[in-house]
């Protein structure tokens, strides 16, 4: 049965234009003519299998999400003139949040042993176990707390060119200095996928590209660095395949740090390096400063090589973890898959701590052979209970245990978590599917 038309006077006055993309506007007599909308920018139809169009974004028509206005952010070469950069470590607490009392100490202990720069959230910082939103709270409350004392390089690289560009887009919005960036690993690409993924990112502030084939498990040859040498945001590189790379490119007046604590020396004084992206500077971050800046010095080289070696008897960041544990300046809380050296390696630390002198090192407690149980390992897991709450459970394992978990609740720590919106979320789509069956 065809239902009756709505009476005129119940029309509403304002109607919806079929041209105007869901926009309401006013009502028109039928023989004035109705001049077409233009679409938004990238946003072009496309016919879908339905009734519906589809709503497609063009790259012709991609609008960054970038602001012309004036930032309190550092120029390019400000950026080349850096000797000493942190990769500087995220401490955590119990339950696997950052511990931000911890990280500031860290920071101030940097700045205070002579670190120009930091990266935020790179390998050594662990970004790649934070969340996007974890990752750029950090950069921002480094900026926030530090910004001009320090100059702040958030690690916004990713191997999605997707991700890379709305992370760094973000990182500068909350007022980063410089990214770093590395090659897409796991899907790796082409030479000309790598200058094109760069070439993403180079337009938004100044930027280090990171060369590190051991995790990356590509290198990035000399040609994709050539390539986009000529963008005025391109900082340099973070080079890790040795000295014969970075001579080839400080040969061309490329800025080059040097990737490796333990050649750093010899790339700074012999091979043309600006300086050294750093893990050791974490724990003795002015004697680091000293191998940068007062020339060639072979005793204070040779004297800070067992603690280099020492730092990388397994992959980075396990062992300064460990370290900065036992230095008693972050918790010994670590985020899986990350779990503290053995033993016989926390015992060599001590004495290397002895021989190098505990007053080069940060913090001010003695240093420390911790027992395998003073470790937390943290694991966490999210899902919805029976309640429509949401909920996050962390494992929390003593470093010492063994055998399989006993039944929950023990081991795990339940810790009410304030997601109402997905619980909410849920029972949404619960119902859109019960209406959509009818």
């Amino acid at each position: 049965m065809v239902p009756a038309p709505m009476p005129t006077h119940l029309l509403p006055a304002r109607t919806i234009s079929p041209a105007s993309n869901g926009c309401a506007a006013a009502a028109s007599p039928s023989s004035a003519p109705v001049a077409p909308r233009r679409r938004p920018f990238g946003l072009q139809s496309v016919t879908g299998k339905g009734k519906f169009s589809l709503a497609a974004i063009t790259l012709d028509d991609y609008l960054p999400m970038r602001s012309t206005e004036v930032k309190n952010r550092t120029s390019t070469d400000d950026i080349t003139s850096l000797r000493l950069i942190t990769a500087v470590k995220t401490p955590y607490l119990p339950d696997g949040r950052f511990d931000l009392e911890a990280y500031d100490s860290l920071i101030n202990m940097q700045i205070e042993g002579g670190a120009e720069a930091v990266i935020v959230g790179g390998t050594t910082g662990e970004g790649h176990l934070m969340s996007w939103d974890e990752h750029i709270m950090l950069i921002g409350h480094t900026v926030n707390c530090f910004g001009t004392r320090i100059k702040v390089i958030g690690n916004t690289g990713s191997n999605s060119t997707r991700e890379a560009v709305h992370a760094t887009e973000q990182g500068f919005a909350v007022g980063m200095h410089a990214a770093l960036h590395i090659n897409p690993y796991y899907g790796k690409t082409s030479p000309e996928g790598m200058v094109s993924h760069f070439e993403a990112v180079l337009p938004m502030g100044p930027t280090i590209i990171y060369n590190v084939p051991s995790r990356s498990a590509q290198d990035i040859p000399p040609e994709v660095i050539a390539a986009i040498s000529g963008y005025p945001n391109m900082a340099g590189v973070k080079e890790c395949v040795g000295h014969e790379r970075v001579k080839h490119y400080t040969d061309k007046g490329i800025t080059i740090w040097s990737g490796n604590d333990d050649e750093c020396h010899d790339s700074r004084w012999k091979y043309g390096a600006t300086g050294v992206i750093s893990v050791a500077s974490n724990l003795v971050p002015g004697l680091m400063h000293s191998l940068m800046y007062e020339g060639e010095n072979a005793v204070l080289n040779e004297k800070l090589l067992p603690l280099m070696k020492w730092l990388f008897c397994q992959p980075n960041p396990i062992a300064l973890n460990t370290a900065l544990a036992q230095l008693g300046v972050a918790r010994p809380v670590f985020r899986l898959p990350y779990v503290p050296l053995p033993l016989e390696k926390r015992t060599e630390f001590v004495r290397i701590v002895e021989a190098i002198g505990r007053e080069y090192f940060v913090g001010e407690k003695k240093a420390q052979v911790l027992d395998d149980d003073d470790f937390v390992l943290i694991s966490s897991l999210c899902f919805i209970n029976g309640g429509n709450k949401a909920i996050e459970w962390r494992m929390v394992r003593k470093r010492g245990s063994t055998g399989e978990p006993p039944s929950m609740p023990s081991p795990w720590r339940r810790v009410p978590q304030r997601a109402d919106g997905l619980a909410v979320l849920a029972k949404a789509v619960l119902h859109l599917a019960v209406l959509m069956s009818f």
